[in-house]
This record gives C-alpha cells, sequence and structure tokens, in this order.
C-alpha cells in the first residue's frame, strides 16, 4: 500500500475530508463520524507529518449533492486544481461528491496534479 506514495506527495499536505449528507446523521451516527477523524491517524502513518494534514469538516451535515454548497469541498478542489494537495483522505472516495460531474472533475484534477485518493480500502493514484 505505501509503495504507491512518494516524496512529492509527502511534500504537499493530505487533506482529510470529512462529511456526513444530514446534521441527523452526524448525531445518530457518531461512529462514522469518528471513523473519519481517523483517518487523519492513518495520514500519519502513512507518513505524513503532524502539520502536514489538514481536517476539513465544515460539510459535517451538509447534503453532497450540489458542491456550490460545501465551501470546504470549494477549498479543496481549489488546492487541488493549484498542485497545493498530496493526497485526499475520505472514509470511501464515493463520500467526496455525490454528483457523477463533481466527483469525475475532481479525479480529473487529481491525475493532472499528482494527487493521491486514499480511502479505508487503499490508495489510489487517478
Amino acid at each position: 500500500m505505501k509503495t504507491e506514495i512518494q516524496s512529492h506527495h509527502l511534500s504537499r499536505p493530505a487533506y482529510v475530508y470529512l462529511r456526513q449528507s444530514t446534521p441527523g446523521q452526524v448525531l445518530r451516527n457518531e461512529e462514522s463520524t469518528e471513523r473519519q477523524y481517523a483517518l487523519r491517524e492513518k495520514a500519519l502513518k502513512l507518513g505524513w507529518g503532524e502539520q502536514m494534514i489538514r481536517v476539513l469538516d465544515g460539510d459535517l451535515g451538509l447534503s453532497g449533492a450540489q458542491a456550490e454548497n460545501r465551501g470546504d469541498f470549494k477549498t479543496m478542489v481549489a488546492d487541488v486544481s493549484l498542485g497545493k494537495v498530496g493526497a485526499i483522505f475520505a472514509l470511501e472516495a464515493s463520500r467526496l461528491a455525490r454528483s457523477s460531474a463533481d466527483w469525475h472533475r475532481l479525479i480529473e484534477i487529481c491525475a493532472l496534479t499528482q494527487t493521491l485518493v486514499v480511502d479505508e480500502d487503499g490508495i489510489y493514484d487517478p
């Protein structure tokens, strides 16, 4: 798993992106929220330093249907576009975007900027 992570990834911050669709889910599914925050530990184990990990949790309780309503998602996409991010961590890669257009756009940008996508199942180099 770690073989795909290279020095140019580790030289840029890892973004841990947290999201649940509704405020009710955040309250009722505490385990999911805890598992998402635990992705920070995964980033540490994979080689990112404490200061190189940014947790984006401002979109908790917001629907993923429309990216324009998700400030942290927009920040993440902008920073990935500028080549500022080494990897995006999410509980499930599918949690990054619900809209197929937003998902494909993000993956294309990750490929162009050599940004990894990491979830519980693996490390992906689009």
